[in-house]
């Protein structure tokens, strides 16, 4: 395992200096393109453009099944623009694909310490999940919520955690403050209905479902693209509409 990795750090080290060599010498042509297309982008000093295209290069690889390229690229977009979120997950996507799954966490973990973003703490709640790490899954949402106290989603996530380990009181707790600020979202009202469908209070579930299924038929938390304003009803790499890169994010109340 270890040789393994030591392996993938060379190699991406050769792939990161062939990052700004000649596009000619990298064998998939649409990677080529996309690195010519970064080279052109950083010469012109957009660096925005210059993360984004190195990202697409590494999610390109990742792919074609070439791991250990794609997480070279990966970094490579983090040094140009550090909170790149697609790539800050997509690096512990790589990891996990070459089978360094220990690497994985370590990155999303890394990640999460400055990044309160769903996205991630999804990946590191699966990995604790998979572990049979109950404890870290409800860590890892308070502390985050606690960082980022007007982030409803994160506020959501937490409820939903303590749901789904049965924690039925705090869940109900969790649910009930998040309705007093975002009465009108039909995620809360269909988890409150859980919540009393669990307890065996079929009156009430009924009622919560109700409000719920009258408020709308989307039941993840919504996004918006900061560039164009489109919604989406999770988070997306890229814009479904204008095509950025790293510009959905959650709503805000």
């Amino acid at each position: 395992m270890i040789q393994t990795f030591r392996e993938l750090v060379s190699h991406g080290r050769r792939l990161l200096e062939r990052v700004t060599g000649p596009p000619s010498d990298i064998a998939d042509p649409e990677t080529s393109d996309l690195v010519r297309r970064a080279r052109a982008a950083h010469a012109a000093g957009r660096r925005d453009d210059e993360a984004a295209l190195l990202h697409e290069a590494g999610h390109t690889e990742l792919a074609h099944g070439r791991a250990a390229s794609a997480l070279a690229y990966f970094r490579a977009a983090l040094r140009v623009d550090r909170d790149f979120l697609p790539s800050l997950v997509a690096l512990g996507d790589a990891y996990e694909a070459a089978g360094e799954r220990r690497e994985a966490v370590r990155a999303w973990e890394r990640a999460a310490e400055t990044h309160a973003a769903l996205p991630l703490l999804g990946r590191l709640e699966r990995a604790y999940r998979d572990d049979g790490r109950p404890s870290r899954m409800i860590a890892l949402y308070q502390e985050a919520a606690a960082r980022a106290s007007d982030d409803l989603g994160l506020a959501m996530a937490l409820g939903r955690v303590y749901l789904e380990l049965e924690m039925l009181d705090e869940a109900a707790d969790q649910f009930e403050k998040l309705e007093v600020r975002a009465p009108d979202l039909p995620l809360v009202h269909a988890y409150l209905g859980q919540v009393f469908e669990r307890r065996g209070d079929t009156a009430e579930a009924f009622e919560e479902y109700r409000r719920a299924l009258r408020l709308g038929h989307t039941f993840e938390w919504p996004h918006v693209c900061a560039a164009c304003g489109a919604t989406s009803a999770g988070w997306r790499e890229r814009c479904e509409r204008c095509r950025r890169w790293n510009a959905v994010q959650p709503a805000r109340g």
